[in-house]
């Protein structure tokens, strides 16, 4: 199929909330919009697969939202479908431009020229990628240390076979955060796991390894079943549990004057 490219930076990338939040976290939602400008026709996609898990995080921004506002922190949010371009993935990736997305074949993304790669990585992917580090860097300037969470969500069937874990903490090298937050996680509201349902194996820690380990910012990416995020009632639920969880993992251990190190699998 072949697509209209537009100009390097057409459209808003990366928006953030609550720029000048004073309550020590980074909230980050790279997958928070499934939108694609008409100029790219859906990239070919019928209209279902475009509102669909593979376009973007469905309920992750609304948790993050209330997060955001929970801690008094500011957020910062992708504006456009993660299959032009996923923010959370580096320029080289293989899926940074999706070909296929789950079973999907994307076939607006089939044999890009170099031109039309750069354009969308000059318009999504370098936006995103410095408005969050002027966000850091802000949020660094202070004598304590931010914490970094990044919100995302999963569906409950990939391909084929179902998952049991319906909340995911999920750590790089830096497991401080992580650590923490299951050490006061007892299980009984959430089937809870570390660095599930994917792990840095899988490639999808980018964010925490471009922005928060080279400051040592304790960081957890968190990934969300998204049936239990649909209703305005869940999202509120879940981010109850996430600051409740949150806020004793804090509570916990001052984690932040750690070294970092790598947790073992649970």
């Amino acid at each position: 199929m072949s697509v209209q490219e537009p100009g390097p930076n057409p459209y808003q990338a990366v928006e953030v909330t609550n720029p000048e939040g004073r309550g020590g976290f980074v909230f980050v939602c790279e997958h928070a919009s499934r939108l694609i400008p008409e100029e790219y026709q859906d990239l070919g996609l019928d209209a279902d697969q475009v509102k669909s898990h593979i376009a973007w995080d469905p309920g992750a921004l609304a948790v993050a939202r209330k997060l955001s506002e929970a801690f008094d922190s500011p957020l910062v949010a992708g504006c456009l479908s993660r299959l032009l371009y996923d923010c959370n993935r580096p320029p080289h990736a293989h899926d940074a431009i999706p070909m296929v997305s789950e079973i999907h074949t994307i076939p607006g993304n089939q044999n890009l020229s170099f031109e039309a790669k750069k354009q969308r990585i000059d318009g999504i992917y370098i936006p995103f990628q410095e408005t969050l580090e002027a966000v850091v860097k802000k949020a660094t300037a202070s004598d304590r240390l931010p914490l970094m969470v990044t919100v995302h969500s999963f569906v409950p069937v990939y391909k084929g076979q179902k998952r049991a874990v319906e909340v995911g903490f999920l750590h790089d090298d830096d497991s401080r955060f992580v650590d923490a937050i299951l050490s006061v996680d007892d299980g009984a509201k959430f089937v809870v796991e570390r660095n599930a349902p994917y792990g840095p194996e899988d490639g999808v820690t980018h964010t925490l390894r471009f922005h928060a380990l080279p400051h040592q910012i304790p960081n957890v990416m968190i990934e969300i079943r998204n049936d239990l995020i649909v209703t305005d009632q869940q999202v509120a639920d879940m981010a109850d549990y996430l600051r409740d969880v949150i806020t004793k993992a804090v509570s916990y251990a001052d984690f932040r004057a750690a070294t970092p190190s790598t947790g073992a699998s649970q």
